[in-house]
Order: C-alpha cells, then structure tokens, then sequence
C-alpha cells in the first residue's frame, strides 16, 4: 500500500510544497509526484493553502493516505528580527538566584529596540542550586506568590523562569514548582522553565526563553492557523514543523517551542537538496592524483569531496556544507537571533543578497577615447571582486566606447517579481531577466528583454558568476574537489560551470528541494544533561542517557527499527568540587510508515498528539491560548495581549553594524580615552582574539562594562596609558578564581571584586586610588 508525505515551506518570497511516496525514495524521481511554487502570503495560510492544493491536483492522490504535513516557516524568527510588537509579548524575567546574578541583569546585550519591546521587569527570587546541585536558597512560596500578582498588575502575562543551574535539577524542585505556585496564584500567565529550553551557561539560555515567552502566543496562533488550513482542505494527518537542526517536531510541541523552528529554512534546503541528488547521507569518493615528491609518479588515491548545497532563491543566496552523515555542518559556539545570543544548534550557513529578484543597476558614463578589448575587460572584471566596474567584453569588429558599471542585488523585488521584473511586462531589470536575456531559459516574454544590451548582460553575467564564486570560496574547509548541488527557485542564475567548482549538480525538482527536505525529516530524540558521576560508571551514565534519547525519538513517531546515534558529545567541568560532565546525545530516524492503514480507519484528529511531546513550559492546554476551538481563533492581538506592549522606536540591531568601520575614531582627548558602546564592542572582540580564550568568553565582561558604561554620566569612564601614571600612584586589581563554564552559570552579584578592593585598601590604609589594572586579557 502505497503512503505520502507533504512538505512545506514557507520563504519570504516564495512558499514551495512537494508530495512524496515515501516508499520509492530510491527510484529516479525520488518518489516525489510534484512540486509547486506559490507566492508567499502576508496571512502564510493563503499561501500554504494555494501550495498544496495545486499539487494535490497533480498528483491526484487518496487523501486518506497522506500521512504527514511538514512545514518550515520563517514567521517566528522573522517577528523578532522586526521587533514587530504586534506579534510579540513583554516578559518579565523571573530569576532563581538567592543573592547572584544582579550584576548582568536580564535583556543584557539585547539590541535597544528589541529590549523595549520585550522587557516586561525583572525579579529575583530565592532558589537555584549551586555547582554541586546543593541548593543555593530554598526556595519561599510566599515570595513567588507576591511576584505573581505584581507581574500580573503590570499587565504583563508572558514569563521567561529561570533557575541558576536548572538543568542539574532532576528533581524538579525549583523552577517547576516555581511554575506549579505561579499559575496556581495566577492562571492566565503563560510560564516557560528555561531547563525546557537550553544548557548550562545562564545569559544565553535565559535570552532563549525570553524569545520564546515574547512568541509564544503568536506560535500557538500559527498552529492554529495551519490547522485550519488543513481542516480546510480535508487532511486529516498529523502536522509537523521543522526544526533549526532539520528534524521534526509535532505542531503541538512546536507551538510551545517555536524557538526550536526558528531556523528550519536552511536545514529543509540542505537536506532536500542531499536527497534529491542520491547521496542518501553518505558522500561520493572521488579519485585525486597528488605527484610524487621524489620521483614525480601519481599517486593515486581516493578522497571524499567536499559536498556544498547552493540554494539560490529570490531574495538570498545560501550555502552550507553537508556532513557524510547527510545533516549540515553545524556552526560553532554560540548564535546570534535578531541581535540577542544565545546558545541553540543552527546549520552554518553563509547568506549573500543575490537572488533571482535581484534588482541590475547600471551606471554609464560618457563616450571617451580609450577603448577596452574584450580580454582586458574580463582580466580586469576578474581582479576587482568587491566591485565590478569594468568594460564589458565585446565583439572582435567592435570595442566599447565607455565603461560600464553593472550591479547585481542585494536589493530585490522579492515576492513582486512576477510584476515587477521585465520579463513578466514589469519596469525593473532583474537578475532573472538577465538569464533570459541571455537565451539560458525560457521564461516570460523573451521579447521584453531583447533591447538589454549585450554588454550590460555580460558585465551582469560576470558579476553574478563573482558573486557566487566568492560565496562558495568563503565555505570551502579544505583543498578536496568541491561537488555543489544547485538548488531553489533561482538556480537558473548559476552559469554552467563555476570556477573553483569540481562538479555541478542539478537534481530533479530542484526548486523546491527546502519543500522535499520538509518532508522528509526525520524524528529526533535529543537529550543534553549535567551530571554529576559522584558513585557512577561514566560508561554507564552515558549508555543511559543514549537510550533516553532513542526511546525519546520513538515515542515522538520514530521507526524504532530505523533510529540511530548520530551525536554523543561530552564534556567535563572543570574546577567542580565533584567530577561533572554535561552529556549530549542525538537520536534520529525516519517517522513510522503504518504497515496498513484502511480508508475506512477513522481520521486522525487534529487536535490529538499523535506522539508523545516534549515537556511542555505551559502547565495545562487552557493557558496556550484562552480559546479551545480551532476556527474561533484570531490571529490578532486581543485588548489584554496589547497592554504596556511598546514599539521598536530604536535600532534593533548592534550599534557597531551601523557604523563605517574605516572612518570611525574614538573620542581620546589629552591622553585620555572615553570609551563608547562600539569602543566596548571592539575591545571585548579583540581581547578574545589577542587572548585565544584565556579567562572564559570576553562577551560576559562586555556587558558588565556596558552596564557600567549607561550606569553613569558619561566621562567617568576612561581608558588612559600606565606611562600617564606618576610614580607613587596606587592601582588596584581584582580576579575572579574558577572555571568559566561555572561562573558564567551562576552569575556574580557585582559588588564581590570591589568588596575584596576595599577591605584590601581599609587594611593599607589607602583612602583613595588613581586607577584598576586589568590583570588578564
């Protein structure tokens, strides 16, 4: 019996669906029965809707054997990368800490704009537990019932509860049953427990939760709109999103951790486009000749290529590179959404404006004597990467009488493309147009390009193939021959061959390859844990946490015959009173496919999970949205949720992305130094340059001299030489003593260095002192 699978997903210009037969992955087609392209909707569901309809209709198949809808969306991510307050909620931070973690309050590092929108106050209770898993406070009942009511007379309903060390809490003693009082004194907040959400390190697990508390009542307004969607168009499976590591999470779970889906765009790309190629997670073996350095005969050998995924769609370019294992490469350290840090697995994946809605500029200049052959334009099109100013190549009989300055992107018309490029009766000359210009596709009406002069096609020619080339060098790791799979909705722009590329591939279906990736993820079982092997077997500890993490993929719809260990990381902490390890295991297969199913079986329902999920942060259904029916849902903010919720009135980027590197100057007058935020952000980067790592991250310092810096009137603050010293001058210094993974969990209070300094000077006698000495870079 024969099954099928959609997938779904929704871009900023196009939103692509594809329908498989999940039991002929290995045939020529790759089992997919069709594709199609629609353009993105301002609602998403209309889009959607659109999407799946009209490949239902090609494929003509039984509805009843549909077994899944997998969908990636940008709608998440792209609410808080615009602070749009309309889809996002204050939250106030709710700290587990006893008497730490004041000196880096919460929203520190956020963006100015995106901190407006969210802050919702901050609160510091006692609780949390220290590195030993001994309890920092107990924690006061009486305490977090008093915080509730104020958090709810500040009209504030979404809170981020976060507890020093919560990911030691096995027991469940603090922030879920922080959790369990809050609601029980206030039922309408809606609560999310940073151990849901991430590791140890507490400033980029508690920004996670932040970003998930602002959007969670938009994620639950999304599943429900996707849900209606599928009610609308009578498919009755279950519904998955994808998540920023390629896998599936069911809706349900998804709409309580839309953090999870943030970046699924790239991951779908990047595995769609593997499948559709026929790697099957395993790279193809090519053969390489290195010359002997004694007698110069070849050595022949086999290497695995590097494999790199290029999708091209009508806005960006992005290219990543896929491990043997079939899943991307992951990015190192931490990760930065919409300006705030935090700590999520994300595919490492290099973006460039270049899409096939890429506007052409052309800048001419007036005729002139000098004249260029059509070698020496290329020769000089070639060694000028960052601009292409140069003259276009031209015919033997002829030579161009002026220079011609052509740029591609990274402005594009976007989802207008089909009004606003030449090609489709529209005013702006795109890169699409240019391709068909050149006769490489058939596309719209040829003839309303034909008057683009053939040298602003060949500079724009020379361009695109410059900027694609430069892209795919950026993502190179080694010298083995580079094997790139073409895929999106603007891999036309690729011209034949790409140099410094060994191998192009061009696989079936390859514009909605980030549709096919959806549908074929898989199901994960993730587990990352502290534990302290006080009296266990390491060997032991792990084994366990690895058949956690299988039986967890099982029991969220994996095929217990098909999951696999894909990750085991583990990782000691050092300076620990007991031996501690933080322990991750990755568990992946493919969903189950039902060896019968009857179309006489009744529909699964929507609102059912079909799988176990996640633990939930939300205590019961009625706290994800007040309402309890699908259709009766708005995706509108009612009254209640626009209470105190403020606009993006600032930038809600970093200050130093505005700001030209080349021409800035710090304020430094007589010797004297003033630093500015963008001082401090350049210093703490090149510190962790200069200093390769000693001390820990120099990003936790940064903040606390940010705070330090808007804490004061500016000028008290100042950087000055030792040379400026005079010889008697007293300079202070103080340390922190211990290891960086367990000081930047249990965050300081901010008086302990200058507390030490004091007493130190009350003991000399020292009343007053001239300066304090940074004694580690």
């Amino acid at each position: 019996m024969t099954f099928y699978r959609i997938g779904v997903d929704v871009g900023g210009t196009n939103t692509d669906a594809a329908i498989l037969d999940v039991q002929a992955a290995h045939e020529l087609t790759r089992g997919v029965l069709a594709s199609h392209k629609a353009v993105t909707t301002p609602d998403i569901t209309s889009g959607i809707e659109a999407a799946i309809v009209a490949i239902l209709k090609a494929s003509k198949v039984d509805r009843s054997r549909i077994l899944s809808v997998a969908i990636g969306t940008t709608h998440f991510i792209n609410a808080l990368i615009e602070a749009d307050a309309t889809r996002l909620d204050r939250v106030a931070v709710v700290r587990l800490c006893g008497p730490f973690t004041r000196q880096m309050p919460p929203f520190s590092g956020f963006p100015l704009g995106i901190h407006n929108v969210l802050d919702g106050g901050a609160y510091y209770l006692d609780g949390g537990l220290e590195m030993d898993g001994r309890p920092i406070a107990p924690l006061n009942e009486a305490q977090v019932r008093s915080t509730a009511r104020k958090i709810m007379a500040s009209g504030v309903r979404a809170v981020a509860l976060v507890g020093v060390f919560s990911p030691l809490d096995h027991d469940d003693i603090y922030e879920e049953k922080c959790n369990a009082i809050m609601l029980d004194e206030q039922p309408e907040l809606r609560v999310v427990c940073s151990k849901h959400i991430g590791p140890t390190g507490f400033l980029e697990r508690e920004n996670a939760t932040i970003l998930n508390a602002a959007i969670l009542r938009t994620g639950h307004n999304v599943k429900y709109g996707f849900k209606r969607a599928m009610k609308r168009l009578n498919l009755t499976c279950p519904l998955y999103l994808s998540q920023n590591d390629g896998t599936l999470i069911d809706a349900e779970t998804a709409a309580d951790f839309p953090i999870k889906t943030f970046a699924s765009g790239p991951s779908n790309s990047m595995s769609g486009a593997a499948f559709l190629a026929g790697l099957h997670g395993e790279h193809p073996k090519v053969r390489s000749s290195t010359p002997s350095s004694l007698n110069g005969d070849k050595n022949e050998g086999v290497v695995e290529p590097q494999i790199l995924v290029v999708d091209i769609g009508g806005t960006t370019t992005d290219v990543c590179a896929l491990l043997p294992s079939g899943f991307p490469r992951q990015a190192p350290g931490f990760v930065e959404i919409a300006g705030v840090r935090t700590a999520f697995s994300i595919p490492e994946v290099v973006s460039i404006g270049l899409g096939g809605g890429s506007k052409v500029e052309i800048a001419s200049c007036p005729s002139s004597s000098a004249s260029s052959s059509a070698s020496s334009s290329a020769s000089s099109s070639a060694s000028s990467p960052s601009s292409l100013s140069s003259s276009p190549s031209s015919s033997p009989s002829r030579s161009s009488s002026c220079t011609t300055s052509v740029s591609v992107g990274p402005s594009s018309v976007g989802h207008e493309l089909l009004a606003q490029a030449r090609v489709f009766g529209g005013p702006t000359l795109t890169a699409t147009d240019i391709v068909v210009a050149e006769g490489s596709i058939q596309l719209g009406d040829a003839s309303l390009v034909s008057d683009v002069p053939v040298e602003t096609r060949q500079a724009a020619r020379r361009k695109l193939n410059l900027l694609l080339e430069t892209v795919i060098d950026k993502m190179k790791m080694s010298t083995a021959p580079v094997h790139v799979i073409l895929v999106g909705g603007g891999s036309i722009l690729a011209a034949e061959h790409i140099r410094g590329v060994d191998k192009c591939i061009h696989p079936i279906h390859q514009g909605a390859a980030n549709a096919v990736g959806a549908a074929i993820g898989k199901i994960c079982g993730e587990i990352d844990t502290v534990e302290i092997l006080q009296g266990k077997d390491e060997n032991a500890v792990i084994a366990a946490a690895c058949e956690k993490a299988i039986a967890l993929a099982v029991s969220k719809g994996a095929a217990a015959d098909d999951v696999k260990i894909v990750e085991v990381n583990k990782m000691p902490l050092q300076y620990m009173s007991q031996v501690t390890i933080r322990i991750q295991i990755r568990a992946v297969g493919r969903p189950v496919v039902p060896v019968e199913r009857s179309s006489s079986s009744p529909p699964l329902s929507l609102d059912s999970r079909p799988v176990s999920p996640l633990p939930s942060p939300l205590a019961s259904p009625s706290l994800s949205h007040p309402h309890t029916h699908d259709d009766t849902v708005s995706d509108q903010q009612t009254d209640s949720d626009r209470i105190n919720t403020s606009h993006a009135s600032f930038p809600s980027s970093k200050p130093s992305l505005g700001v030209d590197i080349a021409t800035y100057r710090p304020d430094v007058r007589d010797g004297v130094w003033y630093p500015s935020d963008i001082d401090l952000e350049f210093i703490s980067t090149g510190c962790a340059i200069l200093g390769t790592g000693g001390g820990g991250p120099t990003y936790y310092e940064y903040l606390k001299s940010l705070k330090a810096l808007n804490s004061y009137s500016r000028g008290r603050m100042r950087i000055i030489s030792p040379t400026s010293l005079k010889d008697d001058a007293t300079v202070c210094l103080g340390a922190w003593y211990g290891s960086p993974s367990v000081i930047n969990e249990r965050l300081a209070a901010g008086h302990e260095i200058i507390d030490a300094i004091n007493a130190l000077n009350k003991m000399r006698n020292i009343d007053r002192f001239d300066g304090v000495l940074a004694d580690e870079m």
